[in-house]
């Protein structure tokens, strides 16, 4: 079992950054895939970006070029750093984790964190 929790989210104006967080119960070994998903009011859920257990590295057209995944395996710790923030980057954001032999790069996460807001105004 992991058990995910985000932080990091808040209002900023276009243009702006965040850099969101995620910690880990236990050590992600390389093994697990780790991505951040998204989703707005009336919306379904999109992957944003994703890293595998070797660090590559995954992102949705959407944001390339703003948006950046890492992690810091000493800590546990999943990041996004999100740059140019647009209104419609507006969305409850949240952390996600699978076994890297289940699933694809958008699919497969079973373990997911409660979600932090992340609002953009014009």
């Amino acid at each position: 079992q992991v058990q995910l929790v985000e932080s990091g989210g808040g209002s900023v104006q276009a243009g702006g950054s965040l850099r969101l967080s995620c910690v880990a119960s236990r050590y992600i070994n390389s093994n697990f895939c780790m991505g951040w998903f998204r989703q707005a009011p009336g919306k379904g859920r999109e992957g944003v970006a994703a890293i595998d257990g070797d660090g590559s590295t995954y992102y949705a057209d959407s944001v390339k070029g703003r948006f950046t995944i890492s992690k810091d395996n000493a800590k546990n710790i999943l990041y996004l750093q999100m740059n140019s923030l647009k209104p419609e980057d507006t969305a409850m954001y949240y952390c996600a984790a699978r076994g890297c032999w289940y699933g694809g790069t958008w699919s497969g996460y079973n373990y997911w964190g409660q979600g932090t807001q992340v609002t953009v105004s014009s």
